[in-house]
């Protein structure tokens, strides 16, 4: 008799093993692969930014997330180049389902909504005989421009000084990084606001000669996949962030970032 109940305890425990690991593995699964549901043809679209993405060699972190964002999606998504301001525009009349690297302020919180992947600094970039050591001086010279890309928003100091000269009408505007470098340098404007994305440009010889880096004194600013309110349901919304949030837990994003920026930098840009 004890060895029949020996058997069926034996059995009992298998089963029980059988069925926790059953229902561990199905909880493994579900946090591995979260589900997004693909009723049709999405948009993303990326932006020309530095080490973001580059247009010159198809390339950059933006890139490189999109892909692997959809990838884990399984959706069909149609990916484009437009300058920064159009691709605003665009999610908020909802003819435009994502991009990327965005950041959040009152005005955009109404039409869109974001999924954090990172967090970065903003600096000021000036050039040498400006004599600027800060972003109070910058604004206390009225012979002072800044360049800016349009539509750009950036962390609340600099966004300060961005907003203080465009009433003095003393910022130009560019759509890309590039031409303001050129204006920088033929000191058609004195300043720019850059980001570690734009470090590659500003370490070389010709600009790092003419000029210096001014802190903001800002703390890191989010940024993330931008989704557009009118054309993304809440529940859609909800699951695009929750495959943004698998790829930092996996290691995923800080990977991405490292194959453009020194390590240490890319894990204190997505370790936040």
């Amino acid at each position: 008799m004890s060895s029949v109940f020996g058997v069926w305890g034996a059995m009992r425990l298998s089963l029980s093993c059988l069925l926790g690991a059953f229902v561990l593995g199905a909880s493994t699964l579900a946090l591995a692969a979260p589900a997004v549901t693909c009723t049709r043809t999405f948009s993303l679209a990326l932006h020309d930014h530095g080490l973001l993405y580059s247009a010159d060699t198809d390339a950059g972190i933006d890139k490189d997330f999109a892909e692997e964002l959809i990838k884990r999606s399984g959706c069909k998504v149609t990916v484009t180049l437009l300058p920064r301001a159009r691709i605003w525009q665009l999610i908020e009349q909802g003819a435009l389902d994502f991009s990327l690297s965005g950041i959040a302020d009152e005005a955009r919180n109404r039409y869109a909504s974001f999924a954090w992947y990172f967090s970065d600094q903003f600096y000021l970039l000036v050039r040498e005989d400006a004599q600027v050591k800060s972003l109070a001086e910058f604004a206390a010279n009225p012979a002072l421009q800044l360049g800016v890309i349009r539509s750009f928003r950036y962390s609340p100091r600099a966004n300060e000084l961005v907003d203080e000269l465009s009433s003095q009408r003393r910022v130009r505007n560019a759509s890309r990084l590039e031409p303001l470098y050129e204006v920088l340098m033929s000191n058609q404007i004195q300043g720019m606001i850059i980001e570690p994305f734009d470090y590659p440009q500003v370490h070389s010889e010709a600009i790092r000669q003419h000029t210096r880096v001014v802190e903001t004194g800002d703390a890191p600013t989010p940024h993330g996949l931008i989704m557009s309110n009118k054309s993304l349901l809440i529940e859609e919304r909800a699951q695009w962030r929750a495959l943004v949030d698998e790829m930092r837990a996996d290691g995923t994003v800080e990977r991405i970032f490292a194959k453009y920026l020194p390590a240490d930098l890319a894990h204190t840009l997505v370790d936040f």
